[in-house]
């Protein structure tokens, strides 16, 4: 199953979780935080701003920043993605 985000969408792919701190504290699924760096995966074709086509900025590929809480958390196929709108990514990393 693939995912094809609409609009002005992005879907982002959340890097592997770390279970244990460097001392080796095993952290409960609930006392991970949600990484701020992602991995863009998907782009939707772009927002229709009164009759005109928004380009997107974002590529397949690109490692962005995005707010701590931004977007929505989905599960499919047992890994887990964030489906943001462009405007809620803050900065692309290179």
């Amino acid at each position: 199953m693939t995912i094809k985000p609409l609009f002005d969408k992005v879907v982002l792919k959340q890097p592997e979780k770390s279970e244990t701190t460097k001392s080796g504290i095993i952290l409960s699924a609930s006392a991970q935080e949600k990484p701020e760096f992602l991995e863009v995966i998907a782009v939707g074709d772009g927002a229709v701003v009164d009759g005109e086509k928004q380009p997107m900025l974002v590529k397949v590929g690109d490692k962005v920043l995005v707010a701590k809480y931004a977007g929505t958390q989905i599960e499919m196929d047992k890994k887990e993605y964030t489906v943001v709108s462009q405007q809620e990514i803050l900065a692309i990393v290179e």
